[in-house]
């Protein structure tokens, strides 16, 4: 999928419940056609504000928010005609079926009867339609509340925390729908998470809140490259103590099970501890650079 234009750009986004108490301050969001961009934060920073803010449901006209392009607040209906969302829990009616729940929500947006089974196909709940709502497992839940957001064929899908609460199948099961509705329907995905190394494994971009302020928005690799924190490298040995006192002066190391974990700045110190180690008839079993994953990155940016 191509990804060039921004589906959502907010500018100079600030926001206060009461004055002199802010909640956002100068939040520049740009999310990218065809991503999936995962809104990042501890709870508290910000998130569900800024969606809320993006959807309406908090009012604030003078707010500088473009959707598809177009200003919000005096394009609302046609924006919000083009976008799904499930913010919080998802609003089921626990004594209706799956597919009567999906007929209530479709007789609002107008939708063709025909949608249900295909977005019920879409979620995998085709076999669960005719179960009641208070059945369905928390994961089944979601992807339900998810399918209603889909009636409407959005091209964009607001997302807050929707593997809050669930199993890791359920997380599991979440994750792939919405790869699946991000590379096969060519949906555009903005999904608010506090489960860093869940979000890692789907998003495209990333923005990071913390304290009201986007302190971060790019790339996974543009994330790696924001933090010149030190590299890993992990060896394999056949003589830790021997290796060890060759290095220790230069390097810090962590000695963990068989392998030392070594501290350094550039992949040009891989070469030359190589190199100290063969020149003292070293046994070297294996050499790695351990990434850093984007939780230690998210921490390293917090506490910045």
């Amino acid at each position: 999928m191509i990804i060039n234009k921004l589906i959502i750009e907010t500018r100079n986004l600030d926001f206060s419940f009461h004055q002199g108490i802010p909640i956002l301050r100068d939040i520049n969001l740009q999310v990218p056609a065809g991503s999936i961009y995962g809104f990042l934060g501890p709870n508290g920073a910000g998130k569900t504000t800024t969606l809320r803010l993006l959807l309406g449901l908090i009012k604030q006209e003078e707010s500088s928010i473009q959707i598809f392009g177009q200003d919000f607040w005096p394009n609302r209906i046609a924006v919000l005609s083009r976008i799904g969302s499930l913010i919080e829990q998802p609003s089921l009616y626990a004594h209706l079926s799956g597919s009567e729940n999906l007929e209530v929500f479709r007789l609002s947006y107008g939708s063709d009867k025909k949608r249900i089974g295909e977005v019920l196909d879409i979620v995998g709940l085709s076999s669960a339609k005719e179960k009641k709502a208070r059945e369905y497992s928390l994961g089944m839940k979601q992807r339900l509340a998810i399918a209603i957001a889909l009636l409407h064929q959005p091209d964009l899908l607001i997302l807050d925390e929707p593997t809050n609460g669930l199993d890791p199948n359920g997380i599991v099961e979440i994750r792939e729908l919405l790869r699946k509705l991000n590379q096969e329907h060519s949906i555009t995905i903005l999904i608010s998470s506090h489960l860093l190394s869940e979000v890692e494994k789907i998003a495209t971009h990333l923005g990071i809140i913390n304290q009201g302020k986007l302190i971060f928005q790019g790339t996974q690799a543009e994330l790696q490259q924001f933090k010149t924190a030190a590299l890993t490298l992990s060896a394999e040995v056949n003589d830790l103590p021997k290796a060890t006192a060759l290095i220790k002066n230069s390097f810090v190391i962590k000695q963990v099970d068989r392998q030392l974990l070594i501290s350094i700045q550039n992949k040009e110190q891989v070469a030359e501890i190589a190199q100290i180690w063969v020149k003292n008839q070293i046994d070297i079993y294996q050499l790695a650079l351990l990434k850093s994953d984007l939780e230690d990155l998210f921490i390293q940016i917090i506490n910045a």
